[in-house]
């Protein structure tokens, strides 16, 4: 259910970009419904969902979109970056060809965005890496630390790190505002739209404590011969 404006203080654009087929929309559904489609088809445009937040007991509106990976939705690429105040770039852990392209997509996403948002890398289906792992996890670090990202395996099969993904996205996205001073409460209606519509640009400063994550599979696991994400 969308909330109204007057139900949050905050409202956070989140971009999730990465080639077609890396599991963007079932990351997208797990955190926002819990749920996963063992059939999901690609994305055709843009998609978007909305979850509410807390945090130090500010109501934020988190809308997080997917864009397909797909080269001929790329006409739509302005306005799916617009208003952005953090991303995620997610490869395929078993298909070295999306880890390959992230530079691709970082680049695009800097030209549309303030470079300074906060990012996350994330390397999805782990599930899978014991079996079909093309991409080890000490070369995600060492990108991810090359180009000052947050990072984390994830699966959207079983939930495997994906709350903890996005919630640290949006507390670095929030502290990074507020180091910034841009969440000073607005007087008269005491709402802030950080996105959609917007046509203010968010600076954000370089991250004062940038760190990474590569949390080992902390939640439960349910055992799948065939994890597609």
């Amino acid at each position: 259910m969308l909330l109204s404006e007057e139900a949050y203080d905050y409202l956070f654009k989140i971009v999730i970009i990465g080639d077609s087929s890396v599991g963007k929309s079932n990351l997208l559904l797990r955190y926002t419904s819990d749920e996963f489609l063992e059939d999901s088809r690609s994305t055709i445009g843009v998609e978007f969902a909305t979850k509410s937040i807390t945090i130090d007991n500010c109501f934020i509106k988190a809308q997080i979109w997917d864009t397909s990976g797909q080269e001929r939705y790329k006409a739509i690429t302005s306005a799916f970056y617009r208003g952005a105040v953090g991303a995620l770039l997610v490869y395929d852990v078993t298909r070295k060809s999306s880890f390959d392209h992230i530079s691709q997509w970082l680049k695009e996403l800097q030209e549309h965005t303030d470079e300074n948002i906060p990012l996350v890398l994330i390397g999805n289906k782990v599930d899978l890496a014991s079996s079909k792992r093309a991409v080890s996890t000490e070369d995600a670090e060492r990108y991810a630390t090359e180009v000052n990202m947050l990072f984390f395996e994830t699966s959207a099969l079983d939930a495997t790190n994906v709350n903890f993904a996005f919630e640290t996205m949006f507390d670095h996205v929030y502290k990074e505002l507020a180091n910034n001073k841009l969440l000073k409460k607005n007087s008269s209606r005491n709402i802030h739209n950080l996105s959609v519509g917007t046509t203010k640009t968010i600076t954000l400063e370089p991250p004062s404590s940038m760190y990474r994550y590569n949390h080992r599979p902390h939640e439960a696991k349910k055992e799948s011969d065939g994890g597609c994400c």
